[in-house]
This record gives C-alpha cells, sequence and structure tokens, in this order.
C-alpha cells in the first residue's frame, strides 16, 4: 500500500513537471538575477528566494556564448556545494552559473523534488536559465540528481557524479541490510529516509525502487551521457555497490556511462586534482543537447 501511494506521487509530480515545462519562456525575455549577496572565490553570490527556501546561483564573470534558442548554461549540484573547488570554479570561468538549492535530509525523494521543480521554473522561466542543466550528484546528492532525471531526462544535459549513493541499501542501509553489503551506512539517515518514503520495513524499502540503480530506463532513452568520479577502495559509499552496479545496469539498458577511478582511495573523497576531465565532459555535452 505504502509502496503504491509512493508511486502515485511520483507520477503526480510528473505530471506538475510536465505543465511546468510548457511554461519556459525565452531566454531573451529574462530579468537579472537579483542583487549579489557575497562573493565566492571572486565570483558573484546571488540568493534566489524560491518557495521558502533560498536557492544560491554563482554568477560567471561573462557569460558563455548561448546559441540560437538555449538559455544560461548552468551546473545544478544536488548537495555539498563547493567540495569540488577546482571543477566549479573552472566551469565560472567557462561562463557558466553555479547552482544549488538547500534540501537537506530529504534524499531525492518528492518534498525535494517539488522544491526543485519551483526553482527550475524560476531559473527558467523567470531569469532566462537553460533547459538542459548538467547536474553533479557529490555523495547522498546522486540520490537527488538521479530523481531528477528519472523524472524530467528532457531537462538534463549530462551528469556527473561523485563518489555518489547510487544504492539505498548500500548506504544508508549498509550492513543493518545484510552481510552481503560492505559499508557501515547509518542508521540514523536510514530511519529518515524509511519516514520520508512512508515505509515501515527494511523489506519494503529493499523493493520500492528508490535507488538510482532502479532509475535508469528513462535516462538511457533519452541517451544521457553519465561520467561517475570514485575511489575504489572507498568505505563509505563502496564503488561496487554504487557506480559499479549503476554501470552495469546503465550500459545493459544501452546508456552511455564514462568511469574515472582513483586507484587506492579511500574515506570517500571528491573531485580530482585536475578537474579538466570533468569540465570537458560537462561543457560538450552541453552543447551537444538540444
Amino acid at each position: 500500500m505504502h509502496a503504491l501511494m509512493f508511486a502515485r506521487r511520483l507520477c503526480c509530480l510528473v505530471v506538475v513537471g510536465l505543465g511546468v515545462a510548457m511554461l519556459v519562456h525565452d531566454a531573451k525575455a529574462a530579468e537579472e538575477l537579483p542583487a549579489a549577496t557575497t562573493r565566492w572565490n571572486g565570483f558573484a553570490v546571488h540568493t534566489v528566494e524560491s518557495d521558502g527556501r533560498k536557492g544560491m546561483v554563482v554568477a560567471p564573470g561573462t557569460v558563455a556564448a548561448i546559441p540560437e534558442g538555449r538559455g544560461k548554461p548552468w551546473v545544478w549540484i544536488g548537495e555539498f556545494p563547493h567540495v569540488v573547488t577546482d571543477f566549479e570554479t573552472r566551469m565560472l570561468r567557462a561562463g557558466y552559473h553555479i547552482v544549488y538549492l538547500p534540501t537537506p535530509n530529504q534524499f531525492g525523494m518528492p518534498p525535494a523534488m517539488k522544491a526543485w521543480e519551483a526553482f527550475y521554473y524560476q531559473l527558467t522561466n523567470k531569469y532566462g536559465f537553460d533547459r538542459k542543466p548538467a547536474l553533479v550528484g557529490i555523495s547522498r546528492g546522486g540520490l537527488y540528481v538521479y530523481s531528477w532525471a528519472a523524472l524530467h531526462p528532457d531537462r538534463v544535459s549530462s551528469i556527473y557524479s561523485d563518489a555518489p549513493v547510487c544504492n539505498i541499501l548500500s548506504w544508508p542501509g549498509g550492513k543493518s541490510q545484510g552481510a552481503a553489503f560492505k559499508g557501515p551506512g547509518s542508521e540514523p539517515n536510514w530511519k529518515m529516509l524509511k519516514e520520508l518514503a512512508g515505509l515501515a520495513t527494511d523489506a519494503e524499502m529493499a523493493t520500492a525502487g528508490l535507488s538510482p540503480i532502479d532509475k535508469l530506463e528513462p535516462l538511457a532513452k533519452a541517451k544521457l551521457p553519465l561520467l561517475h568520479v570514485y575511489g575504489d577502495a572507498d568505505e563509505v559509499v563502496p564503488w561496487d555497490e554504487n557506480t559499479g552496479e549503476l554501470a552495469k545496469r546503465y550500459q545493459a539498458l544501452g546508456g552511455e556511462i564514462r568511469l574515472i577511478p582513483k586507484p587506492g582511495v579511500k574515506h570517500h573523497p571528491h573531485g580530482l586534482p585536475d578537474s579538466t576531465p570533468i569540465v570537458e565532459f560537462v561543457t560538450t555535452n552541453w552543447d551537444l543537447a538540444k
């Protein structure tokens, strides 16, 4: 019963989202962002109010050239902005905005996606941002970006994930879900996730289809390019239970995914010393998006 209710809630979000997409205006009529409130690494930081939340928009000094029919290019971070500093800074220098909407401890569930809908509408309809941002899923941020992409594969140009959570049974479930899982998990986060899902038992969670690994078919049909960077000795979010399993399933569906392992790296780190491969992946696929 609970799983059926959750599925219906997701369907409602899809219907609402389709309505929002029809309202997106041409970028030429865009308003200016609100006045900058602070600076990060020399770039202006703007606050955009959305549905009672304060979204963060870091603006480039000069916006990248915008092709006909497109809006301002942007990178939407699911969680933990300013963790992959080299990547963010280089994207800003390339003329992309960096965007983040705080929805903490919601794990990409319907309440978070509802907030994302409102924020996306503001950025694309009011401020002239492109309809297809690049998504960045850092750690549990992977739950957010894959939930959004599964609902709206037509509103994504690419997904770059960094040591992402792709399987809720691995994290936050972890060893509490059985000896088959390597990671320690997080019992408080597992409890919060169950409450958000409206599910009472671990067995229901295991079959509810809430993980990114369960949401890949619409992404593969849309031919969304994926890039995952991960430590192959990550002890918090074991790569084989998360990125490895996602890659296997995505490729089986005919999807394209590039993997960049960091050999021997533990402790759930993020980013690359030289983010060139990530920057090229994002900019190339934004240029190719239509």
